[in-house]
């Protein structure tokens, strides 16, 4: 499946990939704060996409002008999601590409997909403490808190970790486009 918006292609990974994937994933500033080694070889970044980035609803976030990924994006039901109507939202950007809008932009096509195509009732969005990034993106998705997990098990990092769980439900979801469409017609 291929998702679009105004600047991005949202598209499965690809072993071809593999190099764009290291250039932002060997980044120590990412991978540790999402809860995920960093990588340390093209061929481990190719093994990744393979094992961990080759699964449904997981997409390359390529920017439109270069065809080239910049980061990735995913709805799984892995950590946080509990329940069939329901899935987590995790995402990542490389750091050359931080405070360009690439991000949300992905995650707004990201939650319309999952509220219209896959009629999800809800998603749930998780961050370590300390990582303000993707605290400031989920709360402009329309994320509301719900609770703390004091000592979340991160199994790729072998931790423990305080975690952040904020939800956007499909009503809460559907009050934003709402609002967003009234704001655009005036």
């Amino acid at each position: 499946m291929y998702l679009e918006t105004d600047r991005l292609i949202l598209r499965p990974w690809r072993e071809s990939d593999a190099e764009e994937c290291y250039k932002y994933a060997k980044d120590p500033r990412i991978g540790p704060m999402c809860g995920w080694s960093i990588h340390t070889s093209i061929e481990d970044s190719r093994r990744i996409i393979r094992e961990v980035l080759s699964v449904p609803e997981t997409y390359a976030i390529v920017l439109k002008g270069t065809k080239l990924p910049i980061g990735s994006i995913d709805l799984h039901r892995r950590d946080l999601a509990e329940r069939d109507d329901e899935a987590e939202l995790g995402y990542w950007i490389g750091g050359p590409y931080w405070g360009r809008g690439f991000a949300p932009e992905a995650a707004r096509e990201l939650l319309r997909h999952a509220f219209e195509d896959l009629d999800l009732k809800r998603v749930l969005c998780g961050y370590y403490a300390g990582n303000e990034r993707s605290k400031r993106i989920s709360e402009k998705l329309g994320f509301r808190y719900r609770r703390t997990i004091e000592n979340a098990f991160v199994p790729q990092m072998n931790e423990t970790r305080k975690e952040y769980v904020s939800c956007l439900t499909k009503e809460e979801w559907l009050s934003v486009q709402q609002r967003s469409a009234l704001y655009d017609r005036s």
